[in-house]
C-alpha cells in the first residue's frame, strides 16, 4: 500500500508516543523533502525531530517531480509537496490534518484521512486504547473537532463490546 503524509499527522503521532502505528498498519510512508524539512524545523516539539534525527526504515523521503507541486502554491510547501507526491505515485492514502489541503486532496480524487483516521484504525486492529491516546493527543496543540473525538470513541467502544 502506497501512504503519502503531510507534516501534521506524523508530528501528532509521534508527540503522543504512537508513530510506529505508521508502520503497523500500513508498511511504509512517504514524503516529500518539505514535509521532512518542516518537520526538522526548530518550531518542532524536539520529540518528534528526535524522531528524524535517522529517520526509521518504514520512513521513505521522495521527491516529486519538479514543478508538479506549483499547482496547489496556495497551500503550505509541505501540503503542496505531499498532494503531488500522492498523485504521481498512486497513492492508496493520503495523511493530512490540515482542511485546505485535505479538501485539494478529495477534489483530486486522493483517499485522505487525518490523525484521528490513524488512531480511529489502530483501534479497530486492537493495537491502541483509543479513549487514553485520544486524551493524550488533547494534551498536545491538536485541536481536532472534540465532536469526532466523541463519536469515534462512542463507536470503538461499541467495537469492543460486539468483539
Amino acid at each position: 500500500m502506497i501512504v503519502v503524509s503531510d507534516t501534521t499527522p506524523l508530528n501528532y503521532l509521534a508527540l503522543v508516543g504512537e508513530i510506529e502505528l505508521l508502520p503497523k498498519i500500513f508498511g511504509r510512508v512517504l514524503i516529500p523533502p518539505a514535509v521532512l524539512k518542516e518537520l526538522m524545523s526548530d518550531r518542532t516539539p524536539e520529540a518528534v525531530r528526535r524522531l528524524l534525527v535517522t529517520a526509521p526504515s518504514w520512513l521513505e523521503i521522495k521527491s516529486p517531480s519538479h514543478g508538479t507541486a506549483q499547482r496547489f502554491d496556495h497551500l503550505d510547501a509541505g501540503e503542496a509537496e505531499a498532494i503531488a507526491l500522492a498523485l504521481e505515485t498512486g497513492a492508496e492514502l493520503f495523511l493530512v490534518d490540515d482542511r485546505a489541503a485535505y479538501s485539494v486532496a478529495l477534489g483530486l480524487g486522493l483517499a485522505v484521512t487525518g490523525t484521528l483516521g490513524v488512531l480511529d484504525k489502530a483501534a479497530e486492529l486492537g493495537l491502541i486504547d483509543l479513549a487514553e491516546v485520544f486524551s493524550r493527543l488533547q494534551q498536545t496543540s491538536f485541536r481536532g473537532p472534540a465532536s469526532l473525538m466523541a463519536r469515534l470513541i462512542e463507536a470503538d467502544t461499541k467495537r469492543k463490546r460486539q468483539g
